[in-house]
């Protein structure tokens, strides 16, 4: 028996040891670089032919036509595509690596209402999907805790870390309301009414935690109460995952009592009422392209012409891949889906570039290519957007280049040269 585990745990160590890519977190950016000759996209709707980004210290410094050669150190990106650093606004990246192994699974916790609950802590900056996410050009992910009606708060981290701490791009940055179903699917008891019932007693937690607020001083600190401070304040954002027509009016009117800056997360149907949320204001995280109607009766194509809908009615959304199966990596792809259902290629791009740093409240340090934000930014072979010509060549993130290896770029590599397929 103690001979079988014995082979059982090194066979592990081995297992674990070859699993391991030999990458680390990039150093702090030395020097200016300059990227030349590429056709820049900004990512705020404007594209400059032969252009030049230029960055100093983790900050763009310059952006604009290529006018000359300079004195800093130039990357020619003759026939590429630069671009800023592609954002995934709704992902559990680095809460769950193997979602069979319990072990690697750390995205939920027990209870209904978990708003202490802090995604960050739970990081884990070691995943090795990471390294594949980051290939397809996301530097920066909104991490979201799941699990329960009110699971916690999310935090935007940045691809390139040793720990959690170095990782956290907004802490904290919203808490997050999963919105119970308000259609009846079974026949049996009244889901609907119990589904009310458990808003009825989310919306009960709020009145107290908002009469706990009004309190000069508390016998006791009570930490849920407290994890939802900034919601009151305005610092934070309320994201509430809701997909149909009636669960988003139910949110916003929940929203609305206590004032909170609201985001929807999911909004298959938010193209049904475009003026509603636009009229209070209410943003939308589109969290699949790649999926069938919420309703028999709608247009098959409805959810890839959703985004140019929201476009049109001028409602502030952004594109998002849920797909955990893909592990977000069809991100850009989920765009240039969207740009063939009536959305400009620009307008596809801000969709996941600055559209996304303004509902997560980044916008003034990244999402776009312009003087004075975070020097994130990537360069692509082609189209970024498209599948057959996406190519991720070069990427930094505040500045630092980062290696853009991972572990199926190695077992490509291992096995072209295997069976003698190199030149």
């Amino acid at each position: 028996m103690k001979s079988t585990l014995l082979i059982f745990l090194l066979s592990l160590s081995v297992y674990r040891l070859c699993a391991q890519e030999n990458i680390s977190p990039s150093r702090p950016q030395s020097g200016d670089i300059a990227l030349v000759h590429g056709t820049v996209h900004t990512g705020n709707g404007e594209m400059i032919p032969d252009g030049l980004v230029v960055f100093s210290n983790g900050k763009i410094t310059e952006v604009g036509k290529y006018a000359g050669p300079t004195k800093l150190t130039e990357i020619d990106c003759s026939g590429k595509h630069i671009y800023p650093g592609l954002i995934s606004a709704a992902s559990i990246l680095g809460l769950n690596e193997i979602s069979a192994v319990r072990a690697t699974s750390d995205e939920a916790e027990l209870g209904d209402i978990n708003p202490n609950i802090r995604a960050a802590i739970a990081y884990n900056a070691d995943s090795k999907i990471i390294y594949n996410v980051r290939s397809n050009g996301i530097l920066l992910a909104n991490v979201i805790p799941q699990g329960g009606i009110i699971s916690g708060s999310s935090s935007v981290m940045q691809l390139d870390a040793w720990n959690w701490e170095d990782a956290v791009y907004r802490l904290d940055g919203g808490i997050h309301f999963n919105m119970p179903n308000l259609v009846r699917f079974s026949t049996e008891g009244d889901p609907v009414k119990d589904a009310m019932d458990q808003i009825e007693g989310v919306r009960t937690f709020f009145r107290q935690a908002k009469a706990y607020m009004h309190e000069t001083r508390h016998e006791q600190t009570n930490l849920k109460f407290e994890s939802v401070r900034k919601l009151f304040s305005g610092e934070q954002t309320f994201f509430v995952h809701c997909d149909l027509v009636k669960e988003m009016m139910v949110a916003v009117s929940f929203a609305r009592e206590f004032g909170f800056r609201t985001v929807i997360v999911g909004g298959i149907d938010s193209w049904k009422i475009t003026d509603y949320l636009k009229k209070y204001n209410i943003s939308v995280v589109l969290r699949q392209v790649f999926t069938l109607p919420a309703m028999q009766d709608d247009d098959v194509d409805i959810i890839y012409k959703a985004p140019f809908l929201l476009q049109q009615a001028g409602v502030m959304f952004c594109i998002s891949d849920a797909n955990e199966s893909s592990r977000y990596r069809n991100l850009a792809f989920n765009a240039g889906v969207a740009s063939a259902y009536g959305l400009t290629r620009e307008q596809a791009l801000q969709a996941i570039t600055l559209n996304a740093a303004k509902i997560l409240g980044i916008d003034n340090r990244t999402g776009s290519l312009e003087k004075g934000k975070d020097a994130n930014i990537i360069v692509s072979e082609g189209d970024v957007l498209d599948i057959r010509t996406s190519l991720v060549s070069l990427a930094f993130i505040q500045g630092r280049q980062i290696d853009l290896d991972n572990k199926q770029k190695q077992l490509y590599n291992k096995y072209i040269g295997k069976f003698g397929l190199k030149n």
